[in-house]
């Protein structure tokens, strides 16, 4: 008896103006909402916190301005449900000229090879605080399923040649040894996260001691340490840490450090707890003593930063989102 086969459906795609009448009115509304900013945040690599829709920059009103809640940096978003045009493409270099560092996104129904070339041409000339990321949006269904908007990368920033040209910036020269070591290790370390299909997202990996993840909100966010410094005797003796920095700490650190005792039993472990009070900024951190050059125990290091990240993540996000404004 011959089993029965699955029945597969058939993708259709959907045109964008038969949803979206127009630009300004429905489809920037529909973008600005969490879950769909979400999508976008996923597609990109950016958790995306919304701040303000037609954001005045210039002559020109943004449709969406949000912030890298990793960063604090802005991040601008145009869009189009036509194909890409120069007036546009005019629109994005004055935003960027306006802010000191910004993302810009172009969303768009198609990009032009032009100006998937140009916004090509501003990643490769521009330095790190700049990235121009093309997006073309497309919606779909299968049958009388509900209609899926899928996002789909065409221009994007080139990370690893941005990491290059940002050293020799800064009067490096080629990259050192040590900071080679640490390019490789947050390269690693991204790409296990990437694999163990965490929750937790990673920047892209700088020849740098740290790296910054969200936790859902601006003015706070966690990062991962690699460091051949002890912190508590501060003399060579390689570490890594998981950290959460609070950085409006006069407004908000006091909510968070009245709830210690419950934090630190959830966790099932004890925290470091800042003692610098009047600083602008505090961190809580866990810490671990590691052989840092030791390349073999790598992958054992990123396996306690993840899970301790994945533990601060399940801790804190709650608690700080539910911080008042």
């Amino acid at each position: 008896m011959a089993e029965d086969k699955p029945q597969l459906g058939h993708l259709e795609k959907v045109d964008l103006r038969g949803i979206w009448k127009n630009e300004s009115g429905d489809f920037t509304p529909w973008l600005a909402k969490e879950e769909n900013l979400k999508l976008l945040s996923d597609t990109i690599g950016i958790d995306l916190e919304l701040h303000a829709q037609e954001k005045a920059v210039g002559p020109y009103s943004a449709d969406i301005l949000c912030k890298d809640t990793a960063t604090g940096a802005w991040v601008l978003i145009e869009n189009q449900l036509e194909r890409t045009d120069h007036t546009h493409l005019g629109q994005l270099i004055t935003y960027s000229a306006g802010l000191d560092a910004v993302t810009i996104v172009w969303i768009a129904a198609a990009i032009t090879d032009e100006h998937r070339a140009a916004l090509d041409w501003l990643n490769s000339i521009t330095d790190d605080g700049f990235n121009f990321f093309g997006i073309e949006i497309e919606l779909w269904k299968i049958g009388d399923s509900p209609i899926a908007p899928k996002f789909n990368i065409v221009s994007q920033p080139n990370d690893w040649s941005k990491t290059l040209k940002q050293s020799r910036n800064m009067g490096t020269g080629e990259l050192s040894e040590t900071k080679k070591m640490q390019f490789e290790y947050w390269t690693q370390f991204n790409q296990y996260m990437t694999n163990s299909k965490s929750k937790v997202k990673c920047q892209k990996p700088m020849p740098q001691h740290w790296m910054n993840h969200s936790i859902g909100r601006s003015g706070f966010h966690m990062s991962s340490i690699f460091s051949g410094y002890d912190s508590e005797t501060n003399k060579y003796g390689g570490e890594i840490r998981v950290e959460l920095a609070v950085i409006d700490a006069q407004k908000y650190y006091g909510y968070i450090e009245a709830q210690k005792d419950e934090i630190e039993k959830e966790l099932g472990f004890p925290l470091v707890w800042s003692t610098q009070e009047g600083t602008k900024s505090r961190k809580i951190y866990a810490k671990k003593n590691v052989n840092t050059s030791d390349i073999k125990d790598w992958i054992n290091q990123h396996k306690w930063l993840k899970d301790n990240l994945e533990a601060f993540y399940k801790v804190f996000a709650p608690r700080i989102k539910a911080l008042p404004k």
